[in-house]
């Protein structure tokens, strides 16, 4: 039993400490080197597995099963090898001449198996079992696993040698792979010498520990650090600067949550609307229409400096009052209207804006409160058009 409970002890380690690795953590995951890190991930689980299997079958005396599961073994282990050579290659960016020679090592490496199991269902060149059911290893095994040393020794001295140049993370990464390859190497050894004690397995566990420990944990900063950049951008309106729709939704869930909890019971928003923005589109283009949603937010976010403003539509704003301009929110939204009144009459850049405040014995939601803002907003609007339509036939 001994022989399984190494499987089955780094099978558990190899889950809990790949864990993050071992699943696609994006839909829209596409970077090489991780997804064939985590191919070669599963390809180790799939190895452990037979591994496993072998102890148990072997120790039970059950000899076709160990003989199936020791063809499964054997292809699982240089599957595994294969796997490895293409993620090196990824992780390093060799397309040229050495990363064609690590993957065709490991294609090589992986048809001479084949080829020899499918030979060993004749002749024992790989295994075999004597007549006390005794697990008897062949010339074409030790073989096998030499030229798998050679392949990881190979890429260990290559790694090294690029890392003696390279600085920072990627000196770090290369040295990481090329230790991982000689502890590889090292546990190959032991197996070609000691075939009944699991040692590939350990080196498999401490080859994908090395490389978790200084390779993949930096891989999953640098896929945090990306996904921070792109929700940051994904968070700004491109043309005016400001908060976006996307940025909105989730301000309100959280606004929500903490409506829900009790921690906020102040809150109030004003909704805007551009004026006129089509008419300028029409008659002056959409460059100046654009130029126009700038301005706007520009006058509502010098009015509303202390608060989050969002556009949330092609001519729509919106504001989230807290803390001072909450407090402050009438003597606020009177000078803002004041301002629209003045850039009325001089001809420039009109906004319609509407109020509400939260009010917890009659809203049920945001959208509730949103409403109310939204028609004291249209309201407004109608004001304004119709002193606007006033002043031009004076």
């Amino acid at each position: 039993m001994y022989y399984a409970s190494i499987g089955m002890l780094s099978l558990v380690v190899h889950v809990i400490i790949n864990y993050a690795a071992l699943r696609k953590r994006y839909k829209t995951d596409t970077k090489v080197a991780r997804s064939r890190y985590r191919h070669f991930l599963y390809g180790v689980m799939i190895y452990y597995a037979t591994d496993i299997c072998w102890g148990l079958f072997y120790e039970n005396g059950w000899i076709a099963l160990t003989y199936a599961d020791t063809v499964l073994f054997f292809m699982s282990m240089v599957s595994s090898v294969l796997m490895w050579t293409r993620f090196v290659v990824a992780f390093i960016d060799n397309n040229g001449r050495f990363g064609k020679f690590l993957i065709g090592g490991g294609w090589t490496i992986f048809l001479f198996q084949i080829i020899a199991l499918i030979i060993n269902c004749f002749v024992p060149i790989v295994f075999g079992f004597g007549e006390g059911k005794e697990y008897q290893p062949g010339v074409t095994r030790f073989v096998t696993l030499m030229l798998q040393m050679i392949l990881f020794l190979t890429a260990s001295i290559y790694t090294l040698t690029i890392a003696s140049s390279a600085l920072g993370e990627a000196r770090a990464h290369h040295r990481t792979i090329g230790f991982s390859g000689i502890v590889m190497s090292l546990f190959i050894l032991l197996q070609s010498l000691y075939p009944l004690m699991p040692l590939y397995s350990v080196g498999c566990l401490l080859t994908t520990c090395l490389i978790h420990s200084f390779i993949y944990k930096d891989e999953m900063l640098e896929s945090y650090l990306e996904t921070q950049k792109a929700k940051r951008m994904a968070y700004r309106d491109a043309l005016t600067g400001v908060k976006s729709k996307l940025a909105y939704l989730d301000v309100l869930k959280d606004l929500e949550v903490r409506v829900h909890e009790g921690s906020l019971t102040e809150y109030g928003v004003v909704v805007f609307d551009l004026n006129r923005l089509k008419e300028v589109n029409d008659t002056k283009g959409h460059d100046e229409g654009d130029e126009y949603i700038k301005i706007a937010c520009r006058l509502i976010c010098r009015n509303y400096d202390h608060s989050p403003v969002f556009r949330i539509g092609g001519d729509e704003f919106a504001a989230i009052l807290e803390g001072s301009d909450y407090e402050n929110r009438d003597s606020l939204l009177g000078a803002f209207e004041r301002s629209v009144e003045e850039n009325m009459r001089d001809g420039r850049v009109v906004v319609a804006s509407g109020m509400a405040v939260y009010q917890p014995d009659v809203d049920t939601s945001y959208n509730d409160v949103f409403r109310k803002a939204d028609r004291r907003m249209y309201e407004r609007k109608m004001q304004l058009k119709a002193d606007y339509q006033e002043a031009r036939t004076v």
